[in-house]
């Protein structure tokens, strides 16, 4: 863990003189700032690997790389160990109830399009896959592991990874973003930028469809725009039953986020809230996903 990240995000060696440094509010596995130099202001974000949410620095950098090469996301203007200096971007963050208006999002779809067929394009060196069944199997591993207090839930939660695997079937490899909360999304007025590339790898694109409809907490009838707009078609029976089972991945993956969080976060958050919050919004979409089976 870096110690005082303020004192690292201001002696960056990039900077030209003496700097302005605010801390960003939010961070879950970054602490980031905004940093004034000179006339420049460049958004700073510190933070080690963290190997138990499979958030590798290495695989960030490279990606926001991508993405700006891509015409996705800022500059990125400085990179060391622990430490992603990117260029600012001025315009207003998205709220839930912003990614589901008729006029935003076709935006957002086209985006997500841009992020999984170009940002491979311009990638280099190693990259990870996100898989998310894989993903929701390691945090089963670590809280068994970490003796954590929903261990009994865990013989339950594995047999659901694995039907949800077997709903998905055969699929589509993309570069995914993996981590569609609306204020990753910031619109300058102009157009839209996609940010925090901490998940960033090969994926399904039913995994970001699917998260973020959950992260936006989509209804049905905007879920249903939203993969028209993606596959360009009304989807069928067997696309809207893949999909019911990535909102339920989705679900899931941040349930088991926050438990492995409860015993290995040093963050001052509440997080058994934020589990039984999420537990329960994927109980639901659980519930959900049976009675569509009926």
């Amino acid at each position: 863990m870096i110690a005082d990240p303020r004192a690292r995000a201001e002696g960056l060696a990039c900077w030209r003189g003496p700097v302005e440094v605010e801390r960003l509010p939010g961070g879950m596995t970054n602490t980031n700032f905004v940093v004034r130099d000179g006339e420049e202001k460049f958004v700073v974000r510190i933070g080690e690997d963290i190997p138990v949410h499979q958030v590798m620095r290495f695989n960030e950098r490279a990606a926001a790389i991508a993405a700006h090469a891509a015409g996705l996301s800022p500059e990125v203007v400085h990179a060391e160990p622990g430490a992603l200096v990117m260029r600012f971007v001025e315009g207003r963050t998205l709220t839930p109830d912003d990614v589901g208006r008729p006029d935003m999002l076709p935006r957002i779809v086209e985006l997500l399009r841009r992020c999984h067929r170009d940002v491979p394009r311009h990638l280099r060196g190693p990259a990870l896959i996100f898989w998310p069944f894989h993903v929701l199997r390691d945090y089963a591993a670590t809280l068994e592991a970490g003796s954590s207090p929903w261990v009994g839930e865990l013989p339950g939660l594995r047999a659901l990874i694995e039907r949800f695997e077997a709903e998905l079937g055969p699929t589509e490899i993309v570069f995914g973003h993996n981590d569609l909360l609306p204020s990753n999304l910031i619109d300058d007025g102009a157009r839209l930028w996609l940010i925090d590339w901490d998940y960033g790898g090969f994926s399904t694109p039913l995994f970001d469809l699917a998260n973020l409809a959950t992260n936006s907490s989509l209804g049905p009838e905007e879920e249903g725009a939203l993969l028209s707009l993606y596959y360009g078609a009304e989807p069928g029976d067997p696309l809207r039953r893949s999909f019911e089972a990535m909102r339920c991945v989705s679900l899931m993956r941040e349930t088991l986020w926050s438990m492995a969080a409860e015993i290995h976060s040093t963050i001052d958050f509440d997080f058994p809230a934020y589990t039984a919050e999420q537990r329960a919004r994927f109980e639901e979409a659980l519930a959900r996903f049976e009675g569509q089976g009926r």
